[in-house]
């Protein structure tokens, strides 16, 4: 008895002693042990705190950025992520810094920048979504890697070929039509342009990448914007949304594969949707697509696409009412057709569809002089080479269009990682 009761004593103990081991091993050994490695290696930052690392002071800083207003002609830099701004300052160009126990380490400099995001080897590969994330926005072209992406890929370079784009000329110029038709109505009052494009934008993918109408749309994109609400309030109640929106893509896939199988038409098309559906439907396993991903591919498209234009779209025109108004140009369309590109590489610059472009280390490699770690997180920080005076000159928080009179490698001076709104590399 007296041995079973030492063995019901000391089965727990066990347990709990590997459990701290293992605990120490993760939230303080290891830590620690990556934090010297970079340090002896000139990367510094803020230290690692127990478990936490540095989300506390990540949060304040937000808190207390978000408290302030902002300036048109400011920089947007310290209000969007003030904790790596703050640390940029600090501790230089690159740093690491702490969520929780994983390392992020950021760059700024534009020859690591672009040897991670050009990743030839596969060695700096993008970061998994969560669960709840994959759900929400679909497992993706921009969230997959290796032999999968390929796959996906293919299709979507078919449907952004120059000749293909050109077939949806119609459809979206369409659109634009009847927004400002509409604005006529409103000529005289004030009309808030990002409503606006969140509609136009709505229509046109659902017009051109899925052939379906703007209230099927409308509908996928209604559920997203009141899903993206609740998740940022409570995660666990994001079921039931997420199931609707799987319901109202398949709606559309449906409709789209019935009309084929009773005869109304000989193919699926050759819009986005179209292109999934051939691949699910491919005689070759080789080619062959699952229907789970025509769902993320088409739920990724539709978040995505929609979220960036829109933003993208709404900066630029009130940048270009903005510039009329200082410069006191006449509204004359051959000075819009002249700037347009350069309008909006500038507005990509400084309001680009993202701030960092997130990627996780699969093993131990060097990085120019760096060697680093497997496992820990790296962070090509384009808000900041964006904004750095070294390439854009001390007026680098102006919108100035002119800055890209000559095209984008001249503006850079022919430094790539200087400008990449979108990533670099494949």
């Amino acid at each position: 008895m007296n041995a079973l009761m030492k063995l019901l004593i000391l089965a727990p103990c066990c347990f709990f002693f590997i459990a701290l081991i293992k605990l120490l091993y993760d939230y303080l050994w290891i830590p620690l042990r990556i934090q010297h490695m970079l340090n002896s290696q000139g990367i510094k930052g803020p230290p690692y705190r127990f478990i936490h690392g540095n989300n506390k002071e990540v949060t304040k800083m937000k808190q207390k950025a978000l408290s302030k207003s902002v300036g048109l002609t400011e920089d947007l830099f310290p209000k969007v992520h003030p904790h790596i701004y703050t640390w940029t300052n600090r501790y230089g160009k690159n740093f690491v810094y702490w969520n929780g126990a994983r390392p992020e380490l950021v760059i700024s400099e534009p020859e690591l920048v672009k040897e991670v995001l050009k990743n030839s080897e596969q060695i700096f590969q993008k970061k998994k979504l969560s669960d709840i994330g994959r759900k929400f926005l679909g497992n993706g072209l921009i969230f997959i890697e290796g032999g999968k992406w390929a796959k996906h890929r293919k299709l979507a370079n078919h449907t952004f070929h120059g000749e293909s784009l050109k077939n949806m000329t119609p459809a979206i110029i369409a659109s634009v039509e009847t927004m400002l038709e509409k604005w006529k109505g409103q000529e005289g009052k004030e009309i808030e342009v990002y409503q606006e494009f969140r509609l136009l934008t709505s229509e046109v993918i659902s017009r051109t990448a899925f052939g379906s109408n703007y209230m099927e749309g409308e509908k996928i994109f209604a559920i997203l914007s009141k899903l993206a609400v609740i998740m940022s309030r409570n995660v666990s109640t994001t079921r039931i949304p997420l199931i609707k929106i799987k319901d109202r893509v398949m709606k559309i896939v449906k409709k789209r594969e019935d009309k084929v199988v009773n005869g109304e038409v000989n193919s699926f098309r050759s819009d986005f949707l179209g292109l999934l559906l051939n691949a699910y439907h491919d005689s070759e396993a080789k080619n062959r697509i699952s229907l789970e991903d025509v769902v993320a591919e088409c739920k990724t498209f539709y978040f995505a696409g929609q979220e960036t234009v829109n933003s993208l779209l709404a900066w630029i025109v009130l940048r270009i009412w903005q510039s009329m108004e200082i410069g006191k140009k006449k509204r004359e369309e051959r000075w819009l057709t002249y700037l347009m590109t350069m309008i909006i590489n500038e507005t990509l610059r400084l309001y680009g569809p993202t701030s960092v472009l997130q990627r996780t280390v699969a093993r131990e490699i060097q990085l120019g002089k760096l060697l680093l770690p497997a496992n820990i997180d790296i962070l090509p920080l384009n808000i900041g080479l964006h904004r750095d005076p070294h390439f854009w000159g001390n007026d680098v928080h102006h919108f100035k269009p002119e800055r890209f009179a000559e095209g984008i490698a001249k503006a850079t001076n022919y430094t790539a990682a200087a400008f990449f709104p979108f990533g670099l590399g494949p």
